[in-house]
């Protein structure tokens, strides 16, 4: 009876796991939204004005320990790959107090734009996220290539970058309207 019980409780347990996981990730996108963001010097930046080159668009918190871990590979990869095309977009999640946010980038010198989502518009086009980080690297043809809850690998992060920046229009500078 006991090992019934046993088996039991395991099943549950992974039930509970599963539903949970897909509670907590973002729904399955395909396409970037067609969204525009305000960053912490309100410029605003709107997705579609970026099509013809790769995108990288990461949540995170001031709050998230894994965040703050991999900025500093978030950072290392737009310095390298930011002049050659890449656009890198950190968004705050709604929660975060803005005076926090812009604390955190000045104290992490984060070099790429930080976007507010104070009213939840981008969580919510990105598949409702929930948790942090959350990453989508969008290819040059607005098509979700990557998407990644959780500490990215920068080096395949980076790999699928240089791939992407084959294909892409030459760099520019990040269009605002």
């Amino acid at each position: 009876m006991k090992r019934k019980d046993l088996l039991i409780g395991i099943l549950a347990l992974s039930l509970l796991a599963a539903v949970t996981y897909r509670w907590l990730t973002p729904a399955g996108i395909t396409v970037a939204p067609d969204i525009t963001l305000s960053t912490i010097h309100g410029e605003k930046i709107a997705l579609s004005a970026l099509r013809g080159r790769p995108v990288l668009v990461n949540f995170w918190a001031t709050t998230c320990p894994g965040c703050i871990r991999e900025m500093p590979q978030l950072a290392e990869l737009y310095r390298e790959l930011g002049p050659k095309g890449l656009e890198v977009i950190g968004i705050a999640m709604p929660y975060d107090p803005p005076n926090l946010v812009i604390s955190m980038r000045d104290a992490r010198h984060i070099p790429y734009p930080i976007a507010l989502d104070i009213n939840g518009d981008a969580v919510h086009a990105f598949g409702d996220v929930r948790l942090t980080p959350s990453s989508f690297l969008i290819a040059p043809d607005g098509r979700i290539v990557q998407q990644k809850t959780g500490a990215i690998d920068s080096t395949e992060l980076r790999a699928v970058i240089v791939n992407l920046l084959a294909q892409s229009l030459p760099p520019q500078t990040l269009s605002r309207n």
